[in-house]
């Protein structure tokens, strides 16, 4: 199978403004990428670039494997939801689904069909011929995902799916998200600035900053790369806590160490000042509780966020 979106060198210009830099991207079927960065940063751009909304100023991109040459033929493999969609309170959810799988060509039973397959698929089942203005919040969230799979497409673009909704509505989209691509093998784009549901549904992040990808790869991967530790945690003599923590703290590399944070005894929370490298600042706070006499459980680095990274690379 080809990839679901390949892009090479892929970039738009206003006049001297470079709003996306040029991008080289290969996504595979069953991709979830979050997809990040600040105000600003292109994100936008680049979504409208692919959906075949604004031509590119150079380069070129493909969608399961047709190029940008075919914009007709590129939308029938693409779904979105955009931040702000716009919905027809009049109508009922099953009329809305029905009318755009007529617009993608299906007649009016296959139309249909389609119209309440997929409100079932999203949970919307039992409000079919309820009018899209009694819906809720969270429930026209739904919909707009069933919009965008009205097409089975290959490539999902999902902008802010979640905003404005409750931590259940929060996590009904996620799961959804998550069953998109591993039931459909469906590729899909996640432009957020909630940067904990990237960890929760995305195997593969990007980040654009002023235009150009910061960072892009598994998450895990980006992580590692650009989140070093920055804390510890010390399992030691409940007796001795106290003591483990004036001897961390003394330490240069150390901005502060808690004893028995949120009621753990026995545990001292480190955190090192900024800048210090985390392998470095754990030995020496072992050599120094070692010399004190201090018995050592275990000390272990704490493992950077997706957010210690993303501050990384757009502060860099």
């Amino acid at each position: 199978m080809p990839a679901a979106l390949v892009t090479r060198g892929l970039t738009k210009s206003y006049g001297s403004l470079r709003a996306v830099e040029p991008l080289d991207l290969e996504l595979e079927p069953g991709v979830v990428l979050g997809f990040l960065g600040p105000n600003g940063a292109g994100k936008t751009t680049l979504i409208r670039m692919v959906t075949t909304i604004l031509r590119p100023t150079a380069g070129s991109f493909e969608v399961v494997g047709i190029p940008d040459s075919r914009p007709e033929e590129i939308r029938r493999w693409v779904g979105v939801l955009p931040e702000s969609a716009g919905y027809p309170g009049r109508e009922t959810g099953e009329e809305y689904l029905a009318y755009h799988a007529r617009l993608h060509g299906r007649p009016p039973a296959g139309a249909l069909a389609t119209a309440r397959r997929l409100l079932a698929e999203v949970g919307l089942g039992d409000r079919a011929a309820a009018l899209i203005h009694t819906y809720s919040r969270g429930m026209r969230q739904r919909l707009g995902i069933a919009r965008a799979l009205v097409n089975d497409p290959a490539v999902v673009f999902l902008d802010e799916p979640t905003l404005g909704l409750d931590p259940q509505g929060q996590r009904d989209v996620l799961e959804m998200v998550g069953r998109m691509a591993s039931e459909r093998g469906v590729t899909v784009l996640i432009s957020t600035h909630l940067l904990d549901e990237v960890e929760q549904v995305c195997s593969d992040v990007l980040i654009l900053n002023h235009g150009r990808a910061a960072a892009l790869g598994p998450v895990a991967s980006v992580v590692r790369r650009a989140a070093a530790p920055r804390s510890a945690r010390l399992r030691t003599d409940p007796a001795r806590c106290d003591d483990a923590a004036r001897v961390l703290a003394a330490l240069e590399a150390v901005s502060s160490a808690d004893a028995a944070p949120a009621g753990r005894p026995g545990e001292v929370a480190v955190a090192f000042a900024p800048g210090v490298n985390a392998d470095a600042a754990a030995a020496a706070a072992l050599r120094a509780l070692l010399d004190a006499g201090i018995p050592v459980a275990e000390f272990a680095l704490e493992g950077g966020r997706l957010s210690d990274a993303f501050l990384e690379v757009v502060s860099g």
